[in-house]
């Protein structure tokens, strides 16, 4: 869910820093993207692993995903006012230094509620970097973000792969996941040291931009149901993919680290593709594209759950096709109708539910039901944009007047 807050409106400022301290803040916040991807996918392909830890079951654990969305919600509602309202680089350290802390005391959590509230905190953080990420780049470039907002979230998709890499090669050597939590602890602060001689980009806005009138709500509700059904998917994809195919003995811990990774990777090479491919196409064709792609990919791996290359196949098809269809949404969505920030909020209030709602669905039907509810559970959120996908493109746009 890597995209600008809309708590927090940005007036590109004619006043930029010079350039040397423009790259010193932009290499930052890419570090400290790279740091939040490592964060973000850590959780699947420990999830076995902290669950032994905590004595619980699958379907007990999973409350951590609804209690680290509850704090991506807080975090991202509240994010965007105190970048307004603080040093911007000083707020990055202080939420890297946070981050970097719950990870290193998750895996010696054995209570579940602790591991749950280190979550909480863990989401938090996620949500500010996240905020302050997008915020603070734009404020560094101004009129000219556009090339340095895709490398912001190309890094973002960087450090989700690499995230399961360490945590397979720590499994692999026989190291448990604390090695690999405590190297994601010590890589994430590294930012820090980065960022903490940096002056704060100055904020050139000093109120949020002018309504411009009124959107249709019937469309902005489809849209935002549209973004809760994909982040869900998404995040309920990373998350699970591993535990999958562990249950359904196509593959080892370690290698079920690397499918983590594989779906990561796959998700940043779409998005570095997308890049030219959206100049060329229309977001309606490239969206209609992406849930069909993701569909197929979902539909491989039901059919063959069990053997490891069918998954990874499967795997590689889901994130590749999932890569771009967060930001073609939402330039589908101002094709349509006008967007200030009171209606964009309720994009990301949705997404924010999505990824807190569908992670722990999946975790409480997994064992009762069987893994395969964890692919049908996904392609029905798929299926279900497909939908609504319809109804966004013919539903007939009413402008909102000047």
């Amino acid at each position: 869910m890597q995209s600008p807050s809309p708590q927090t409106s940005i007036t590109a400022s004619s006043k930029t820093p010079a350039a040397g301290a423009a790259l010193h803040n932009t290499w930052g916040y890419y570090a400290a993207f790279i740091a939040l991807g490592l964060s973000s996918s850590v959780v699947g392909p420990t999830l076995l692993n902290l669950s032994e830890n905590t004595g619980s079951r699958l379907n007990e654990i999973s409350i951590i995903f609804l209690i680290r969305s509850l704090g991506y919600l807080i975090g991202s509602v509240q994010g965007g006012r105190l970048f307004d309202r603080l040093p911007g680089n000083r707020m990055m350290v202080l939420l890297l230094v946070g981050m970097s802390a719950s990870l290193f005391f998750v895996p010696l959590s054995t209570s579940l509620w602790l591991l749950a509230a280190l979550m909480f905190i863990t989401g938090t953080t996620e949500a500010g970097i996240d905020v302050g990420g997008n915020t603070l780049l734009v404020r560094v470039h101004g009129e000219k973000v556009a090339p340095f907002m895709s490398g912001l979230h190309f890094f973002f998709g960087l450090g989700a792969f690499l995230s399961p890499v360490i945590v397979a090669q720590m499994i692999g050597l026989g190291r448990g996941i604390t090695p690999a939590y405590w190297i994601l602890a010590a890589l994430i602060f590294l930012p820090v040291l980065w960022l903490f001689r940096l002056p704060s980009p100055e904020n050139q806005t000093a109120r949020e931009e002018a309504d411009t009138g009124r959107s249709d709500p019937l469309l902005v509700t489809m849209i935002a149901v549209f973004f809760f059904l994909y982040v869900g998917a998404e995040v309920g994809f990373g998350s699970w993919i591993s535990t999958f195919a562990i249950a359904r003995e196509a593959a080892t811990p370690t290698a079920a680290a690397y499918l983590t990774s594989l779906f990561w990777g796959a998700l940043t090479l779409g998005r570095l593709l997308s890049i030219p491919v959206s100049v060329r196409l229309r977001p309606g064709t490239i969206l209609l594209v992406d849930l069909l792609g993701a569909s197929a990919g979902l539909v491989i791996i039901l059919s063959g759950s069990h053997i490891l290359p069918l998954l990874a196949a499967g795997t590689f098809l889901t994130g590749f096709s999932m890569a771009s269809i967060f930001p073609t949404t939402m330039n589908l969505a101002e094709r349509r109708i006008a967007l200030p920030g009171r209606v964009t909020r309720w994009f990301f209030v949705g997404a924010g539910l999505g990824a807190m709602v569908l992670p722990w669905l999946i975790g409480q039907w997994f064992e009762p039901l069987g893994p395969q509810v964890f692919v049908w559970l996904i392609l029905a959120a798929v299926a279900a944009n497909l939908l609504l996908y319809t109804g966004i493109i013919l539903k007939p746009v009413r402008r909102a007047i000047p």
